[in-house]
This record gives C-alpha cells, structure tokens and sequence, in this order.
C-alpha cells in the first residue's frame, strides 16, 4: 500500500473536547517572493488550514458566538494576502497561523501555504507550518 505523500493531521478528538476545523484550497491572488521578477506583481497561493478547536465546557447552542467561525478566519487570512508585499511564504504562514491562535478557542494551527506558478513543471511549491 502506498502512503500519501500528506499525512493528514488528526486534530478532532472527543476524549480531549478538541474538533477540527478546516479550510481547503483557498486561493488567493498575494505580492510574494523574494527574487527581483516577483516584486510588485502579484501571484495565486493556495492556502489550507487546519485548526485544533477547543469545544469548551458548555454546548454551542447552535449559536455562532460559540464556535471559531472560519468566515472570519479566511477574511482575515484575506486581508494578510492584501496587506503589501511579503517576501517568504514561511513568512506568510506564520502571519496566518498568528491571526488563527488568536481565537480563544483555538488551540493549534497548521497552515499550508502554496505558491501556484513557480514552476511550469510543478504544480506547487510552499511550506507548511504547525
């Protein structure tokens, strides 16, 4: 059998009141690199999260106040993307992860971070971060 080349990260788990939030394959249009030819100009990521979320002592109620909401959490990952030029991806991951941990509720944070047009025979190259 043939393991993936991703280990998916097992964060959700009842015995210790963690879930699993996620955000898949957001891209984005950012002003990333470090070489001349990639300065003020913009070029697509694509951005993964997974967030290890605390499920606290009480239930949510259904209630939105009550959980890591992940519209926030990609406007926010939005407007890091929009906030000027940002030399390494590594860089770019630790801002996202940074703005993720300060929830209250959230507890770790892995981010992926994939620059899409690098190479014309790779499909990504990037970094992940946890």
């Amino acid at each position: 059998m043939v393991k993936p080349v991703v280990e998916p990260l097992k964060i959700a788990d009842a015995a210790t009141g963690l879930r699993h939030v996620f955000v898949r394959d957001l891209v984005l249009d950012c002003n990333i690199g470090v070489h001349q030819h990639e300065k003020g100009r913009v070029q697509r990521v694509r951005i993964n999260l997974d967030l290890g979320v605390t499920e606290g002592d009480g239930v949510h109620n259904d209630r939105l106040e009550n959980v890591v909401c992940y519209e926030d959490i990609v406007t926010r990952v939005r407007a890091i993307t929009a906030d000027g030029h940002i030399n390494l991806a590594e860089t770019l991951a630790e801002r996202i992860a940074a703005v993720c941990l300060q929830d209250p509720l959230c507890r770790s944070a892995r981010v992926r971070v994939e620059k899409l047009e690098v190479f014309d025979d790779a499909g990504a190259v990037g970094v992940e971060i946890e």
